[in-house]
């Protein structure tokens, strides 16, 4: 086996504030902030003159992290935040919370929007997909007995 762990999940946004903001209030942690530019960063990325600031998020449980970017250089060249969820490519990050309706109440206060209902899978899972105030797509499950 090569891989060891997923190590991070990376996430283009606008306003890295808000969005560290959202998140922290989801549940997860402001594990650090950083500028992240040179030869490397371009060598890696492909990007000449890249500049960013990136700011990692960690899950409770330490195991999952979420990479917020905000680029300064280049300019974004495309926007794929009102892609529906069946939209090819990248879609949607899924957290398991404890109470989705306390969840929903608290990330509606930041913005957060319900792209349909709370559906309830058996008696397995009570989920739901919102969009952060930055179009991020990211499912809720709460799983359920």
């Amino acid at each position: 086996m090569t891989v060891k762990r997923m190590d991070n999940v990376g996430i283009v946004v606008e306003d890295i504030d808000a969005a560290i903001e959202f998140f922290s209030e989801l549940g997860l942690e402001l594990e650090g902030r950083a500028p992240v530019e040179g030869s490397w960063a371009d060598d890696v990325t492909g990007l000449r003159g890249m500049r960013v600031e990136i700011a990692m998020m960690r899950t409770p449980d330490g195991h999952s992290r979420l990479e917020l970017s905000r680029f300064l250089a280049p300019p974004v060249i495309s926007d794929h935040r009102t892609a529906p969820v069946n939209a090819l490519g990248y879609l949607r990050v899924m957290f398991t919370v404890s109470d989705i309706d306390d969840t929903l109440a608290r990330l509606s206060k930041h913005g957060a929007e319900l792209v349909g209902t709370v559906a309830q899978f058996g008696d397995t899972y009570r989920l739901c997909y919102i969009r952060s105030p930055e179009g991020i797509l990211i499912g809720l499950a709460q799983e359920l007995g």
